[in-house]
């Protein structure tokens, strides 16, 4: 830190900088002078050139307008077009978060009302979008974060320390390798443990949500010690990459979470509803929302192609991995040019409805470790028109004979799909316009979705920048708030379509739908996702009649006979295999080794060898608790 410090500090006039402090792997300068504050003629550009690391000028808190007086005055200069909304202050930081339904209007032609806000109050304002759909988990990060103001930012110093401050496992022969703690040759509890002489990072921490035998990553594994971790990098929310993150936080650990910003909001969702289901189910949860608010004020939320140190000898980039909002590839970059590696983790290589595909090209690349859900050689989709096609259909049969369409779904990524999907066909009087009803997470999820627009492809971006046409406001959807609903949902007459999780028919109000509707051969069953090895989603895609639902206190088992029709459509976030071989060839440069991971064994092993055939690339496919040594 103090090689850092001088470096910066001895381009700089004296005096002008009163206190520097950390946040994360940035550098944050504080002045007591106006002038310089509001314009620093090129000295900061000039220095970032030179050092290559992020560095921001703030105003010292002590010449901020007090927050009232502030309050007032921004409000006063943002026009009513722009939707003006919340305006919160972090004073510790000297920033103030203005909330708009239209940014653009408070941003102002070329920056010019953002300058007046800093040249009137001398705080920093930060702009952000308020939801089309009010998002009750946003406002409660929002308020985690507010209200532990002073403690996150001694975090982020402390986080800034351990990336500046040198060596403190002392550097040795230099070396690289990955443990799969979990998510080798199966799909489920992803954790992969990254060590090089210096850095202990985990990338993913999941749970198998389909199975108790094999729930959670090896973590008692004797590399991977709690004490010594350094950082936890989070590809998406799905709890097969996230579920045990606030476990951690539980065991001790204090360190940063590195992830975009709707991941953050979505796997906080579903943490606590993870909660509340293993409550549900009489059950002690792994972990309380005491962890789950403990992980927030520990993460460090990243933008896509932002490039930041998480150790001294390991920095990362996040790209848009196409899988679901905020999902991530991981690029890391390991030593001073030492080693590049990227963890695509869930990944689409095809444009959807919802999202733009994976992105290919890298910087540098030298060894690729890719998903394999859907890559085995007959797993090939077929067209997203044919199964569009195929959904209108089962829609049109089942309103015919006056049955109800269930369809369980993940919360994020398919059921927003979904959603589109039949906006679409009912807006454009391709399907008859009966109600859809959203039932568990799904709405929360998708008001997550309307916060940020920019994760979206292009279209629907658009859409929800005009609130006319934005597809998730439309009023064929209704949201269903408590078990009295639901039951009237079951009990009207006439056909409806419920979006409802959870996908795999493991826990969530699907299962409740389900019990109910399952014995009139009128409805429809619609599995659009992923379903595993033990889930009641596969036992029930793969004929079972007759399922064995609990056994009550007199020995009497619950039975659930399945009469009505099943179906399954291919809406998927993954890339299947002719995606997965396109993928690996259009990265760019192409990676000279391939490790394939998060699929069941049989597909792992084909992709692997298909790989290798195909391109004369290195292979391999481990087994959970192996070690890959890849420098």
């Amino acid at each position: 830190m103090t090689e850092i410090l001088k470096e910066i500090l001895k381009n700089l006039p004296e005096r002008l900088v009163n206190d520097v402090a950390f946040e994360g792997a940035n550098i944050v300068l504080y002045t007591k002078n106006k002038g310089f504050f509001l314009d620093n003629k090129g000295m900061i550009k000039k220095i970032v050139d030179t050092i290559k690391k992020r560095i921001e000028l703030r105003p010292d808190p002590s010449i901020c307008m007090e927050m009232e007086e502030a309050e007032k005055t921004i409000k006063g200069m943002i026009p009513d077009e722009a939707g003006p909304g919340d305006i919160i202050f972090d004073p510790q930081r000297s920033m103030v978060i203005i909330h708009a339904e239209k940014p653009g209007l408070v941003i102002g032609k070329q920056g010019e009302l953002l300058r007046g806000i800093r040249e009137k109050t001398l705080w920093v304002p930060l702009i952000k979008r308020t939801p089309a759909i009010r998002s009750k988990i946003i406002e409660n990060i929002r308020s985690v974060l507010y209200e532990n103001s002073d403690h996150r930012k001694k975090f982020l110093d402390k986080t800034g320390h351990r990336i500046y401050d040198g060596w403190i496992r002392g550097k040795k022969e230099e070396w690289i390798r990955v443990t799969y703690l979990g998510g080798a040759r199966q799909v489920g509890r992803s954790a992969l443990f990254l060590q090089t002489p210096e850095s202990r990072i985990l990338l993913d921490c999941g749970i198998n949500p389909a199975s108790d035998k094999e729930a959670y990553p090896y973590l008692e594994a004797p590399e991977f010690k709690m004490e010594e971790l350094d950082a936890v990098v989070v590809t998406h929310a799905h709890l097969d990459h996230s579920g045990l993150v606030p476990w951690l936080y539980k065991m001790g650990y204090r360190g940063p979470v590195y992830c975009t910003l709707p991941t953050r909001d979505i796997m906080s969702l579903l943490h606590l509803d993870m909660v509340k289901i293993m409550r549900g189910e009489g059950k002690d949860p792994i972990f309380t929302s005491d962890e789950v608010k403990e992980m927030v004020k520990h993460t460090i939320t990243l933008d896509f192609e932002e490039v930041t140190d998480i150790t001294p000898d390991v920095r990362i980039t996040l790209y848009n991995a196409g899988h679901m909002l905020g999902s991530s590839m991981v690029h890391l970059h390991i030593g001073n040019g030492l080693h590049n590696l990227v963890y695509t983790a869930d990944m689409k290589y095809a444009k959807t409805r919802l999202l733009a595909q994976a992105d290919t090209k890298f910087p540098r690349l030298e060894t690729l470790m890719i998903e394999s859900t859907y890559g085995g050689k007959d797993n090939v989709m077929p067209p997203v028109r044919e199964q569009d096609e195929l959904l209108k259909t089962i829609i049109k049969d089942t309103v015919a004979r006056k049955g109800k369409i269930l369809m369980p779904t993940l919360g994020s990524g398919r059921a927003q799909e979904v959603i589109l999907l039949i906006e679409e066909m009912i807006r454009k009087g391709e399907i008859e316009t009966i109600p859809v009803y959203i039932d568990g997470m799904v709405w929360d999820i998708t008001a997550i979705h309307t916060a940020y627009p920019e994760f979206l492809n292009s279209a629907v971006r658009k859409q929800i920048f005009h609130k006319d046409n934005n597809p998730f406001l439309s009023p064929i959807f209704k949201r269903v708030g408590s078990g009295k609903e639901r039951k009237q949902i079951i009990e009207e007459q006439g056909s409806c379509l419920i979006v409802a999780t959870s996908g795999m028919l493991v826990g969530g109000p699907s299962v409740e739908y389900l019990k109910a509707l399952a014995d009139n051969p009128h409805n429809s069953l619609v599995f659009s996702c992923y379903q595993p090895v033990g889930s009641l989603g596969k036992r029930i895609r793969e004929g079972e009649k007759e399922i064995v639902m609990r056994v009550d206190s007199s020995g009497k088992p619950e039975v659930l006979n399945i009469q009505m029709e099943v179906h399954k459509i291919e809406i998927t976030g993954h890339s299947d295999r002719r995606e997965l071989m396109n993928f690996v060839s259009k990265c760019q440069p192409r990676p000279k080794k391939v490790i394939i991971n998060h699929g069941e064994n049989s597909r792992c092993l084909d992709l692997a060898s298909s790989i290798h055939r195909q391109f004369r690339i290195e292979t391999v496919a481990p087994r959970n608790l192996e070690a890959v040594r890849i420098r």
